[in-house]
């Protein structure tokens, strides 16, 4: 996408610097410079994007084992091999989906590659304003609020640095959610082997000075707490490659899954 008119002037955006890290080709200058800042202070945060991924699409699976058929990804990013729609749509033909995203980019590159596909979309939204997203007619028309729907959180809540609206989002989110509903959450962490001070500092300095997307991690009792009320289910909250690992799939941080500095899990509304 470099080869765009005026793309060379585009800020970077999280959405797209994933992108990025995850090889993708939805990306521009200012993107791949950010990206590329990042990777110099944290070289492994390419296998923690693949990661992250990896663990997106096991939650999606479960949660069509369990018979969730309705889904809503919030900071979903830049269309990629894996999105949720192709997980969930694999198994349940006519499950539903909406994209959600910050980026008009992220946005616009989703509704392409959703053209034809009645049961899913993408809109432009934001997760610090939970009431419009949920009232957005698009929401409203293809997910049914009386029936479960899985709420995806997956790499997203530490673009919101402020603890209060963070929680105060996500429960606005689960508010009107049917029980049976899931949600999906997964969130850098300041434990374990995590970043050292210097390298955490300098990489929320990159966000902060190239996007206008602030970064901000979170402890393991921070991050539990946006389960409260909720059914944990099993193995909780635990590292990434611990989230119901799947044997034929191998994973960057398998033998040390400290080391993917994600903490993930899902839980059931009761």
């Amino acid at each position: 996408m470099t080869g765009i008119p005026g793309a060379n002037q585009k800020p970077a955006t999280a959405a797209r610097i994933y992108d990025y890290f995850l090889g993708g080709i939805h990306n521009f200058t200012a993107d791949q410079d950010a990206a590329k800042a990042i990777m110099g202070r944290a070289p492994s945060i390419q296998a923690i994007a693949r990661t992250n991924r990896a663990f997106l699409g096991r939650a999606v699976r479960y949660l069509t084992s369990v018979g969730v058929k309705q889904f809503l990804d919030i900071g979903s990013g830049i269309p990629t091999v894996g999105n949720v729609h192709e997980v969930a749509q694999a198994d349940v033909p006519d499950a539903r989906v909406v994209y959600v995203d910050i980026d008009p980019v992220a946005v616009a590159e989703s509704q392409e590659m959703l053209d034809g596909n009645q049961w899913a979309t993408a809109i432009r939204g934001d997760l610090r304003d939970p009431r419009s997203l949920l009232d957005a007619p698009q929401v409203r028309k293809l997910l049914d609020f009386n029936q479960p729907i899985g709420l995806l959180l997956v790499g997203v809540l530490y673009f919101v640095p402020d603890n209060a609206e963070a929680y105060a989002a996500v429960a606005d989110l689960l508010a009107p959610l049917a029980p049976g509903s899931h949600l999906v959450l997964s969130h850098g962490t300041l434990e374990g082997k995590a970043f050292s001070e210097g390298d955490l500092k300098s990489t929320q300095d990159v966000y902060r000075r190239q996007t206008a997307t602030p970064l901000e991690m979170r402890s393991h009792a921070e991050i539990a707490r946006f389960f409260d009320g909720l059914d944990l289910v099993e193995p909780g909250l635990v590292w990434q490659p611990e989230w119901r690992p799947n044997p034929a799939e191998q994973g960057d941080f398998d033998a040390e899954p400290e080391r993917s500095r994600m903490l993930a899990g899902v839980a059931r509304v009761p």
